[in-house]
């Protein structure tokens, strides 16, 4: 979470002012996020509360996937006005905020690992898998997620509170004295670790192997694989670049870079806009691992039929038709994949 003021030097000297670089473009970015977020996370939960029941690790892993998301989707209509303006929600807020912010940020990319390792069982160990992959092994697993989400959200928690600079009060997760730039610093760089390469190396072996599983199977579609490889990309164009300028905001820092307020206000310039690239993968999520899957594209049928909301007629064959089409398809490769 980037703020409008950090330091320039290790001594605690004045702060260096970003105030005005991203006030154009963030508010409008986090707006759009959070509403097609908050729709598509909003039809996830719809669809497996009352759509399917929940009988795997897959469907307990994609309910905390959307929890995640969504945690994360609704500290935007704060950060949006706080991108404008200054913070006027009070300190209460703010350490809600930013807690919240923190603990969705490494729960949903921590659930997104789970959603790997699952297929990757699914696909490679079908068979083996099946004794793994139930109900009361995905909450088991989901809670260990949620607490190592908490965990890794540290010393980020600790330090939660607003910082006064002149009239203004700033929103921040860092203390206020001189280890200011080594904690954010290593939180930067413990970023790095838990919230890409970890979790990129994990991803990346898990769905390796799918793909090479996937070409041996006579009834593999090219559809599975093109999802494959999209999740995977998605992941990294959306992650690696808030990771890199997380890096370079370590090193400037730790004074290995040069320093200098220009400077400084380049790297969080380019932090601020990766960051929002991060924030849409919250609102991608539901459209990989949901919506392009046919079990949960013949529950959302199911669940539009009896909306009363679209009895008009012509709707109403559309999504008969629908329905009967997502039935005649062959799941074989998708629903043991349990790609959605």
């Amino acid at each position: 979470m980037t703020t409008t003021y950090d330091y320039v030097d290790a001594v605690f000297s004045e702060p260096c002012e970003y105030g005005a670089q991203s006030s154009s473009f963030l508010p409008v970015l986090y707006s759009l996020f959070f509403l097609v977020g908050l729709l598509g996370n909003m039809l996830v939960l719809w669809v497996i509360l009352r759509g399917a029941q929940m009988k795997s690790m897959t469907d307990v892993s994609l309910l905390n996937l959307a929890i995640a998301d969504l945690l994360l989707i609704f500290t935007l209509p704060f950060l949006a006005h706080y991108a404008r303006d200054t913070w006027v929600f009070g300190d209460a807020m703010c350490k809600l905020v930013l807690g919240v912010y923190y603990i969705g940020f490494y729960a949903g990319i921590f659930f997104i690992v789970l959603m790997s390792i699952d297929r990757f069982l699914a696909i490679v160990y079908s068979i083996f898998s099946l004794r793994i992959r139930t109900k009361a092994c995905g909450i088991f697993a989901s809670v260990i997620i949620w607490i190592l989400a908490i965990a890794a959200s540290f010393p980020e928690l600790l330090y939660l509170g607003l910082e006064t600079y002149g009239s203004e009060e700033v929103c921040s997760a860092y203390p206020k004295n001189k280890s200011h730039n080594h904690i954010k610093s290593v939180a930067f760089i413990k970023m790095n670790i838990l919230g890409l390469f970890i979790p990129l190396c994990i991803v990346g072996f898990c769905y390796s192997m799918v793909l090479r599983r996937l070409q041996t199977l006579r009834s593999s579609k090219k559809l599975a694989v093109r999802l494959v490889v999209a999740v995977m990309v998605v992941f990294f164009c959306c992650w690696a670049p808030y990771n890199i300028a997380a890096f370079l905001k370590a090193l400037e820092l730790k004074h290995i870079l040069p320093s200098g307020c220009k400077i400084s206000q380049r790297i969080q310039l380019a932090l601020q806009a990766t960051e929002a690239i991060a924030y849409s993968h919250s609102c991608l999520n539901p459209f990989l691992y949901v919506f392009v899957g046919e079990k949960f594209r013949r529950h959302f049928a199911r669940l539009l039929l009896r909306t009363p909301c679209i009895r008009v007629q012509c709707m109403k064959n559309y999504m008969t038709r629908a329905a009967a089409s997502v039935y005649s398809h062959s799941t074989s490769v998708n629903e043991r994949s349990t790609a959605v």
